[in-house]
């Protein structure tokens, strides 16, 4: 990196965003005004709140090619770094290289040189998956990095981000302190991102990214007595402003392929502001109309992978929370997924992938609890037993797909029209990525029957957390039989709506840090867990599964 102090320094990336055959988006951050030079193509930074980032579009890639970058700011070259022990980052397009192999996860509380030791958190998954694959020649490196969310925690902070934020305050920080504005949520993403390995990784592997409720605040739209109250609080506008705007400079903005960057309207009055102004003003007011008319922004996205095609669903915040017609996505947006759903099709996609944060198939009891609870809410909304409901919803986190049941069926109706091959012949599979729940497994729906696709539930998560053992026994329980059972009659009892889906476990819990790859070639697929543990650094494979065939 530059010492000279005229010199411009970059502080995080390269991350190698959007990738497509002949085309790639690299984002990065640096210390004041410069241009940023990949490969020939240059862009100028913007500004935000006083920092400084740039997304380089480079065009004219070949298909199935692989090209070593580096990064130059103001023709002075800063990455890679000197004496780097990562190979060089490269950009390697989507083309006929065979297997495609998509790398994902969730939840990754910093970094492990700033969590609290005292938290024995497991050796962090990504971490070890960067050293893994720098070891590995490059034809068995990711094609595709997947997070589902919770990359960054602004409710629970390290005990470095505590001392910075006791500085900025001037006041000693506690321990349940959360940060409040974008300032601070910054640090959040150079705590987390300046990671060696990761920061390697991210500039390797095209990433993409989704949110769910840590980047915001615990719960984030859970129901809405949650929005009522949180929302009535004074420090919420500051706290959801700098969150909904760090999130679009961070992650969002790389989600956006060129033609959508080009159609974005707070991209484009972005691109044409001076060099002197500052965005922060434009984003704040996207941030704040985007919480009050969540339809105002669309956070989904969609990834094309020649034979497999990435939907990502928004499951935060778009959420319908009126407690009569309560939906994880409003209509027009489920019209958006499955108009994407039918285009793949249309499109001979071999491999239908749906990202959402939260996963769609839970452990069975624990579905027919959310579905129990959902019904009481509904039914007795402003009596003592629909209070009594929402606090049991909110202390026990009953916010998944099956506390909407409504968007539960309808994404069920979605995924089996596709593999029954309603709208033109099945792919091999339609697959549902997500994490959250601090553990693994994998599920397949068994009913109804007679598909041409296979239709599986894929958890994987945390990367760098951890699940309390009280945590651990009660998921173990929420798989179990007689669990399903008991709760099974206790929806019943409360009338509660039968699913038209069922699903069968095929592998897990698995417990401990890890990380999910996809292995797709033509119509096979396979699902791959590798996990850490205390002790334990390196990655270990867990599970190795065939997604389709017998």
């Amino acid at each position: 990196m530059p010492s000279d102090p005229r010199v411009p320094e970059l502080l995080l990336g390269p991350l190698l965003r959007h990738v497509d055959p002949v085309s790639a988006t690299v984002w990065v951050e640096t210390d004041r005004a410069c241009e940023v030079d990949v490969l020939g193509r240059r862009a100028r930074t913007f500004c935000v709140g006083g920092h400084h980032y740039a997304l380089v579009v480079v065009e004219d890639l070949e298909p199935g090619s692989s090209t070593p970058y580096e990064v130059h700011l103001d023709g002075t070259p800063v990455w890679p770094p000197q004496h780097s022990p990562f190979p060089p980052s490269r950009i390697r397009t989507p083309g006929d290289r065979g297997e495609f192999r998509i790398a994902f996860g969730s939840c990754r509380y910093a970094t492990p040189g700033t969590a609290d030791s005292a938290d024995a958190i497991p050796p962090d998954a990504l971490d070890s998956y960067a050293n893994r694959i720098a070891a590995q020649p490059e034809e068995e490196w990711p094609d595709a990095l997947v997070l589902l969310g919770d990359q960054v925690y602004a409710d629970e902070l390290t005990p470095p981000t505590r001392r910075w934020l006791s500085l900025r305050r001037g006041e000693e920080t506690p321990p349940e302190a959360q940060v409040q504005d974008f300032e601070e949520y910054t640090r959040l993403y150079a705590e987390s991102w300046s990671d060696p390995h990761v920061r390697w990784l991210l500039s390797t592997v095209p990433s993409s990214m989704i949110f769910d409720d840590h980047e915001m605040i615990d719960d984030w739209n859970t129901s809405a007595a949650w929005r009522r109250e949180t929302t009535a609080q004074g420090w919420w506008p500051a706290r959801i402003a700098g969150g909904l705007v760090s999130y679009w400079v961070y992650q969002h903005l790389g989600n956006l392929s060129l033609q959508e960057l080009a159609e974005n309207t707070i991209w484009q009055a972005i691109q044409d502001l001076d060099d002197s102004d500052d965005a922060e003003p434009l984003l704040r007011e996207m941030a704040a109309r985007a919480d009050a008319e969540p339809a105002s922004i669309r956070w989904s996205f969609v990834r094309h992978w020649g034979d497999a095609r990435l939907i990502m669903i928004d499951s935060r915040a778009g959420r319908v929370l009126d407690e009569q017609r309560r939906r994880m996505v409003d209509d027009d947006e489920f019209a958006w997924i499955e108009a994407a759903m039918r285009r793949s099709v249309d499109e001979g996609v071999q491999h239908l992938i749906v990202g959402t944060s939260l996963p769609w198939l839970l452990p069975h009891a624990i579905h027919n609890i959310e579905r129990w609870n959902e019904t009481l809410n509904v039914r007795h909304e402003g009596a003592w037993r629909g209070r009594l409901a929402e606090k049991v919803r909110q202390a026990a986190d009953l916010e998944h797909w099956a506390a909407f049941g409504d968007s539960f069926e309808r994404l069920g109706r979605a995924l089996t029209a596709v593999a029954r091959g309603d709208h033109g012949p099945a792919p091999a599979t339609a697959l549902v990525l997500s994490g959250d729940v601090h553990h693994a497994y994998a599920a397949e729906l068994v009913r109804p029957g007679g598909l041409d696709g296979r239709v599986h539930q894929l958890t994987v998560s945390p990367l760098h957390n951890q699940a309390p053992h009280p945590i651990r026994v009660g998921f173990r329980i929420g798989w179990s039989r007689w669990a399903k059972n008991v709760t099974t009659a206790l929806a019943r009892i409360a009338k509660a709506e039968p699913s038209g889906v069922e699903w069968q476990k095929q592998a897990g819990p698995f417990f401990g840090n890890q990380i999910g790859e996809l292995v797709l070639s033509g119509r096979e697929a396979r699902f791959q867990l590798s996990v850490t543990e205390l002790g334990r650094p390196d990655l270990r494979q867990v599970l190795d599964m065939p997604l389709v065939g017998a």
